[in-house]
């Protein structure tokens, strides 16, 4: 599946609302991909706010589990496949090797995950999605634009 607009990846994060994202290493319970997403992206904001890409990654990751609910190591996979037409190569390669591969010194990747873990036992109110449409378009926008050849 391959995302062609932000109003798909807005539904697919939508969707997330109510499923669950398996428990992470510090034991606790599964928590809603959706409130997850939320708060990964967050906190991603709040320690760098000037990287959208990091933010976004921070955001989409939650569609893994719903685009590959059985086949848990493909859900990166499809999920760094699915947002790349819309969102670009580093949002997909983050979300890729978010959960396993990558450079373990790469900096993007390790605030990913630490935020995505933090997240998972994070209490604060992340704000709705709709707040993440704007950049989300911005993404679109200078990724199709970047994509576009003369």
């Amino acid at each position: 599946m391959e995302l062609r607009s932000v109003e798909e990846l807005m539904d697919l994060l939508h969707a997330c609302r109510g499923a669950r994202v398996a428990p992470g290493r510090t034991g606790s319970a599964g928590t809603d991909l959706h409130q997850h997403a939320l708060r990964t992206a967050a906190l991603l904001r709040r320690r760098h706010p000037a990287d959208k890409e990091l933010q976004a990654a921070g955001l989409v990751q939650a569609i893994g589990p719903l685009l590959s609910p059985s086949d848990r190591a493909a859900r990166s996979g499809r999920a760094a496949d699915a947002v790349r037409p819309l969102l670009g190569e580093r949002v997909a390669r983050l979300v890729r090797t978010q959960d396993h591969g990558g450079d373990p010194y790469d900096d993007d990747l390790l605030r990913l995950r630490q935020a995505a873990e933090e997240s998972r036992t994070a209490g604060f109110d992340a704000g709705v999605l709709e707040d993440w449409r704007t950049v989300l378009e911005l993404l679109a926008a200078r990724n199709s634009h970047l994509g576009a050849v003369d």
